[in-house]
């Protein structure tokens, strides 16, 4: 079974992920902010992270997953580097801003808009723990 860690501030948000995963059969914990992201991750070691880009800081979701995939082997999270990340954003939507993942400066491994269609959610996580299931073999 496949655990898989919410990081997002937005309890809807979270329920409403946690019920769509949980019907499918994932195991799912989530946090409320990037700080409590962190320390899950270390105790959890997820599968799969599903990130809000906007907690306690409007770039809080880019900060932490630039600090995941930190290219520096003495950092701290080396060992969770490899952990897909499928961020959550309303940018898209709320903004005429528009940005995709990248690995300098956004390392993520895709997006959803909110709001969020369940069966769009479950395509895309499925399709990361595929390819994630498959690197390491």
């Amino acid at each position: 079974m496949n655990k898989i860690l919410i990081i997002d501030d937005d309890p809807d948000i979270v329920t409403s992920v946690r019920l769509t995963l949980e019907s499918e059969g994932f195991q799912v914990s989530a946090a409320e902010n990037g700080t409590e992201g962190l320390r899950k991750i270390k105790s959890e070691r997820p599968d799969l992270i599903i990130l809000d880009v906007m907690m306690d800081t409007m770039t809080e979701g880019f900060q932490l997953s630039l600090e995941l995939r930190s290219p520096d082997p003495t950092s701290e999270y080396a060992q969770y580097k490899n952990i897909p990340i499928l961020m959550l954003t309303s940018i898209h939507s709320t903004t005429s801003l528009r940005f995709g993942p990248t690995e300098d400066y956004l390392p993520v491994d895709a997006f959803i808009d909110k709001p969020i269609d369940p069966e769009s959610l479950l395509v895309k996580v499925k399709e990361l723990l595929r390819k994630e299931s498959s690197s390491v073999e």
